[in-house]
C-alpha cells in the first residue's frame, strides 16, 4: 500500500523539554521537601530499578501513588494546567519548531511519552493539531487511586500505544525523535529516527550513533 501521509512521534522528556518533567512537576506540585521525602521512600525500589531487578513502571507508579494518591483529579489537573503556563520555558525551541514544520506541512505530530499524559497536554494547549499519548493516571469517583490505568509509555509501550492511535502502519511514513533507550524501539519501529538531534531541511537520513551505556528514564 502506498504511505499517504506523515507522521513524526516526538518524545517529551529530554527531547523536548529540557529537564525531567516528573521531578519538576512532584517540586511544583508538593514542594521540596515533599518531593525528598517521597524520593527516599522509594528509594529502595529505585535501588532495585537502577539494578535491574524491579520494572521502572512499578517504581515510578510507586512514587506517584505516594505523591498523588488520595488527591481530586481537578485539582491534579489545576496543577498539571498550572505547572505546562509556569514551566514553558523547560520546552526546547528546536523541537517546537520542528512541530510547527510538521503541522505546516501537513503531517500529523504526536507526542509519545512516558510521563502523565495530565501535565504533558497542556504544553501543547496552543498547538492543537498535537496528539498527545502518555502514562494514565488510573481515578476513581473523581479522586487518584495513584495506580496507573496503562502501562508506562516506556519501551515497547511506545510502538503499541502509537499503533492504537495509527493502526495502519503500511499507510504512513514515520519519523521518530528521542534521547534515551526508552525511545530506541520507537526509534528503531520508524522509517526515519533522529537520536539526540535535529534534522536540518531538507531531510536526510541519520548517521548512525552508539546508542550504548546510555541511562533509563522512569
Amino acid at each position: 500500500m502506498q504511505q499517504t501521509f506523515e507522521v513524526h512521534a516526538f518524545d517529551f522528556d529530554g527531547t523536548l523539554t529540557s529537564r525531567d518533567s516528573l521531578i519538576a512537576f512532584i517540586r511544583y506540585a508538593l514542594g521540596t521537601k515533599a518531593l525528598a521525602k517521597n524520593l527516599l521512600l522509594t528509594l529502595p525500589w529505585i535501588a532495585l530499578m537502577k539494578l535491574g531487578l524491579y520494572p521502572n513502571g512499578k517504581t515510578k507508579e510507586r512514587l506517584f501513588m505516594r505523591c498523588f494518591g488520595g488527591m481530586k483529579v481537578d485539582r491534579f489537573n489545576e496543577l498539571c494546567t498550572a505547572f505546562a503556563r509556569d514551566n514553558a520555558a523547560i520546552l526546547r525551541p528546536q523541537g517546537i519548531s520542528r512541530i510547527r514544520e510538521v503541522i505546516a506541512a501537513g503531517g500529523c505530530p504526536v507526542v509519545v511519552s512516558a510521563s502523565i499524559v495530565n501535565w504533558v497536554r497542556p504544553f501543547f494547549a496552543s498547538l492543537p493539531d498535537v496528539s498527545v499519548i502518555g502514562t494514565m493516571a488510573e481515578e476513581r469517583d473523581g479522586v487518584l487511586t495513584g495506580r496507573f490505568l496503562t502501562r508506562n509509555c516506556y519501551g515497547e509501550e511506545k510502538v503499541h500505544r502509537l499503533l492504537q492511535l495509527y493502526p495502519e502502519r503500511s499507510s504512513y511514513r514515520l519519523t521518530a525523535y528521542g534521547d534515551s533507550r526508552g525511545d530506541f524501539a520507537l526509534l528503531d519501529f520508524a522509517d526515519e529516527g533522529y537520536y539526540r538531534k535535529w534534522p536540518k531541511p531538507p531531510l536526510t537520513p541519520p548517521v548512525g550513533e552508539d546508542r550504548s551505556g546510555q541511562a533509563a528514564v522512569v
